[in-house]
């Protein structure tokens, strides 16, 4: 049993440290430029690491370990998948977003897909984006208050909708206060933790079953089928899908405005080069770190009824009382802050793009406050009375905004030339093709809703375009 006086203690003076860093934030945030982008004055450390984190956290530590858990070796696809992703977005797409933001005093990824457009045609693309931005972001953040509640819950004895009020809340302090300053220096204290752990635990599990060798028997000796087969024992076309598939699901990374604004945020050529090198290490340690908890939960712990409670529950088996209370602490602490990214990207959405501080710009910095308190009730209520697994709902917020947003900005970033009238219908036929399939029946590797929705984005964008 963990020492819940060790976690509550933890877990008092991290959030104290976070909403201290939220009143020093706030002292440098004196324009919207402030508030939503640091500035532009983000560090490779701050920058690679917040941008991970933010990408990265409940469904990395929880929803990565359980499926590791449940379908064992063939969730490598998926981990390699993401790190494949991550990698693309920083060495493809950030150098010339980075400089477009700059130049033209970009905020917001919306701004960057809007591009050229002009008048009646722009106003339309930037609702309709930041309308399906607003829906992905307020299932997404409920997510992360879904995991945090659920620890909480099992964890301290707690009612699950009143720990998602306390994490909630916690995070929504230190946000208003300090914009993407405080944003970014939480998510990279929170992304060290991650990293930290997802060296420790499974290093603790591999030499609790006596080292690598004996750890690889012991998989290879699991009563599930298939568990230890790189495939799970798929042939043909099937295992053709379940790879296409699960590498796919870095592809939407490509298209995920609060990833986007990392690189908006970058101080110059330096930092980004060095952040391509620290994000791309960071994501293969913590993914691939993800895998071993989950395979060595599976031989410590093999009949856990909620798979993705494996990570707490190998915790616990491993180490001391204290220690153990310490790393859960530290970890639901991460898990809680990563929603702050997403809220401040629907603040910037509702205030900027949608004009809220361009008819109030004596009041801009509050209206954007008060949008992002009201997108973080919001999403309280949809976790405490909409429950669902946290990977599914995370899987399907991050394939629907990444199919409707990202071929627009792969392009952009890319510098193809793309007629401003094929903007709309491609977000448009990206959001929704993602949202039919969700609906319909998965196929090996879920290839259909990971790259569908996306290729088809793509096609009305690049097909039969005029030459020149």
């Amino acid at each position: 049993m963990l020492d819940t006086r060790v976690v509550l203690t933890t877990l008092i003076v991290y959030k104290v440290v976070l909403i201290l860093i939220g009143f020093w934030a706030q002292r440098r945030v004196n324009s919207e430029q402030d508030f939503f982008l640091a500035g532009r004055q983000l560090g490779p450390w701050v920058a690679a690491i917040s941008y991970a984190a933010s990408a990265a956290s409940a469904w990395t530590l929880l929803g990565m370990s359980g499926l590791a858990y449940s379908i064992g070796f063939s969730a490598l696809w998926v981990a390699l998948g993401a790190v494949l992703g991550c990698a693309a977005s920083w060495f493809v797409l950030a150098p010339r977003i980075m400089r477009e933001g700059e130049q033209q005093s970009l905020l917001s990824a919306t701004e960057l897909i809007a591009g050229n457009t002009q008048g009646t045609e722009r106003n339309r693309l930037i609702a309709l984006v930041s309308l399906i931005i607003l829906f992905c972001f307020v299932v997404y953040i409920a997510s992360q208050f879904q995991g945090a509640g659920n620890t909480f819950a099992s964890t301290f004895n707690l009612d699950a909708s009143q720990s998602i009020l306390l994490g909630g809340s916690i995070i929504l302090i230190y946000t208003l206060l300090g914009g993407f300053w405080a944003v970014s220096i939480t998510d990279t204290l929170q992304g060290m933790l991650m990293i930290f752990t997802a060296i420790l635990l499974p290093a603790a599990a591999v030499l609790h079953l006596g080292g690598p060798a004996q750890f690889y028997q012991a998989l290879l000796a699991t009563d599930s089928s298939n568990f230890a087969a790189p495939l799970g024992g798929n042939v043909g076309l099937i295992a053709a899908g379940t790879i296409a598939g699960s590498l796919s699901v870095g592809l939407s990374s490509l298209g995920q405005p609060h990833l986007v604004a990392r690189f908006l945020a970058l101080r110059d050529e330096r930092a980004l080069k060095q952040g391509q090198l620290i994000a791309t290490a960071w994501y293969t340690v913590v993914f691939f770190g993800m895998c071993v908890v989950g395979f060595a939960g599976k031989v410590l712990l093999p009949e856990l009824e909620n798979s993705e409670q494996v990570f707490f529950a190998l915790n616990s088996a491993l180490f001391p009382s204290v220690v153990a209370a310490v790393l859960l602490a530290a970890v639901l602490s991460a898990i809680m802050s990563t929603a702050d990214s997403m809220l401040l990207v629907t603040g910037t959405t509702v205030a900027h793009d949608l004009g809220l501080t361009r008819h109030y710009p004596q009041h801009a910095l509050l209206a954007s406050r008060l949008t992002i308190a009201v997108i973080s009730l919001l999403a309280m209520a949809v976790a405490i009375y909409l429950p669902s697994t946290i990977f599914q709902r995370v899987l399907f917020a991050w394939v629907a905004i990444g199919s409707a947003l990202g071929p627009a900005i792969v392009c952009h970033a890319l510098g193809a030339s793309i007629p401003a009238g094929r903007l709309l219908p491609a977000v448009g036929c990206g959001f929704l093709a993602a949202v039919v399939c969700y609906l319909l029946p998965n196929t090996p590797g879920d290839i259909l809703e990971r790259t569908g929705p996306f290729m088809l984005g793509l096609a009305i964008l690049l097909l039969g375009r005029p030459r020149g």
